[in-house]
């Protein structure tokens, strides 16, 4: 930025000077003008909750909106129902949002997807305020099933952010944090099958799936010891016979696993499978493990955005905190390995409540909650236009677009 406050855009032969309090003021317009539908987007996303590719009636919603704004949605659509891609604008660099919108079960919007989804929406009505000046195109990706399967990682395998030069969205929280990472994430569904007999009359001609279990469990247990620093390992048995006095052809468990990254997983992945391996061997029962859906990656948050959506946040009264400690896990990571990325943390009250619980999710449509929508949106969008402003920046982010 000069000193006059002013930024020079190249257009071919013209040159496009551009104010950078003039941006943020229409930025704040748009926003304001689109208060009351981004607002009524989430409290009816929060009030109807959807469970991760089921969420046809958010996705609805969210399109209408995008729809009313002036966004087209591409000719190729992601094969996921309940995905989307839509855009507006014709600038070589590509910004694109990501919008959660699945709940949780029995506890609806228990970490705030409502929140989430109408900040990126919000934000992208920004830019399109802004997109023909700043030589953008705003790329909005509905990204169903975070809690579950990742969305994300399909839409990356199906080429949708392919030509993206940076990917951004806000996630509900108690406070307000930028900086942080994730967890890299894996989850399994695993089956033991033997051979029934009866346990008294005949225990020898059984193969004992239930054995098998304990046997990997307590393989698992010990594995831990030797696992990466910061590895985290949840089994829980789902199904373990169906009376005592038959011997159990059947056993079923899911199995999380987390590590700081994608690399440390694999390690823990070949040591929980070995020990899966262990106890099919021990029981002479046959062993299958299914994914559940796809791997996460750890979250890299771009440096140079991170600081833009800080600098912006605060600047309208918000306190942001930089923390670059891990968080749960979020198929944003994925496409954090891609492209430059934030993904920072927009707080309100929620008195305490800790995510994926009731109490979380009674504060997603209160007055704190629609103030990180609104203020969420114009953090990201005056994050992206930083970004865009900046000729150093700008070519770094168009740099690294996979074109």
């Amino acid at each position: 930025m000069t000193a006059t406050g002013l930024n020079s855009l190249s257009r071919g032969a013209a040159v496009v000077r551009v104010s950078q309090s003039d941006i943020e003021a229409r930025l704040k317009a748009a926003t304001e003008r689109w208060k009351p539908d981004l607002l009524d987007l989430s409290h009816a996303i929060h009030a109807d909750p959807e469970l991760g590719g089921q969420e046809f009636r958010a996705v609805k919603r969210i399109r209408r909106l995008l729809h009313a704004a002036g966004f087209r949605f591409d000719d190729r659509q992601p094969l996921q129902p309940t995905a989307f891609s839509a855009r507006l604008g014709t600038g070589d660099l590509v910004v694109a949002l990501c919008v959660e919108y699945d709940a949780l079960p029995a506890i609806g919007h228990a970490c705030g997807h409502n929140v989430n989804a109408a900040s990126a929406v919000g934000a992208a009505l920004a830019l399109a305020a802004v997109a023909d000046e700043l030589g953008i195109t705003v790329k909005v990706l509905g990204t169903p099933a975070e809690e579950t399967t990742g969305g994300k990682v399909d839409l990356i395998a199906e080429g949708f952010f392919d030509d993206v030069s940076l990917a951004m969205m806000a996630h509900a929280a108690a406070k307000d944090v930028v900086g942080g990472s994730s967890l890299a994430m894996s989850m399994w569904d695993v089956l033991f099958e033997g051979r029934p007999a009866h346990a008294a009359a005949a225990p020898m001609e059984g193969v004992n799936a239930l054995d098998a279990l304990v046997v990997a469990q307590t393989a698992v247990a010990l594995a831990r010891q030797q696992l990466p620093i910061g590895s985290i390992i949840s089994l829980i048995v789902t199904e373990g016979g169906s009376a005592v006095n038959v011997i159990p052809e059947r056993a079923r468990a899911s199995i999380e696993m987390r590590a700081p990254s994608i690399e440390k997983l694999r390690i823990i992945q070949d040591k929980v499978r070995r020990c899966l391996e262990a106890g099919a061997h021990a029981s002479g029962c046959t062993l299958d493990v299914t994914p559940a859906g796809n791997d996460y990656a750890e979250l890299r948050q771009d440096p140079f955005l991170s600081d833009a959506y800080r600098a912006a946040m605060t600047a309208i009264g918000r306190d942001v905190v930089f923390n670059s400690e891990p968080v749960a896990s979020t198929d944003m990571g994925n496409v954090s390995q891609l492209v430059p990325t934030i993904h920072p943390m927009v707080g309100y009250d929620v008195r305490g409540a800790a995510h994926h619980t009731a109490e979380f999710a009674a504060f997603g449509a209160s007055a704190g909650a629609d103030k990180a929508v609104l203020d969420g949106s114009y953090g990201l969008a005056a994050a992206a236009c930083a970004g865009a402003l900046d000729p150093e920046e700008r070519g770094r982010l168009l740099a690294r677009a996979r074109h």
